[in-house]
C-alpha cells in the first residue's frame, strides 16, 4: 500500500468535508471511492463508443420483448 499526499485549496477542503459527512466515511474512503467513479465513467465511456461504431457500420440489432422472453 502506498501513501499519498494530496493538497486541497479552500473550496477543495468544503467539497472534501462535504462529501465525508454524506457518506460517513474519511477523507481515505471519499477520495478512493472518487477515483473508482472515475474509472467507470472511462470503461463505460469506452463500451458506449464502441456499441456507437459498431451500430454506426450496421453490426447493431434490436429485437422485440418477444424475442428475448422466448
Amino acid at each position: 500500500m502506498g501513501v499519498t499526499s494530496v493538497r486541497f485549496n479552500d473550496n477543495e477542503e468544503k467539497a472534501l468535508e462535504y462529501l465525508k459527512k454524506a457518506f460517513h466515511a474519511d477523507t481515505s474512503s471519499v477520495i478512493k471511492k472518487a477515483l473508482w467513479e472515475l474509472y467507470e465513467d472511462l470503461n463505460d465511456r469506452r463500451i458506449v463508443e464502441e456499441f456507437e461504431i459498431r451500430e454506426a457500420g450496421g453490426a447493431v440489432e434490436f429485437g422485440t420483448i418477444d424475442d428475448l422472453i422466448k
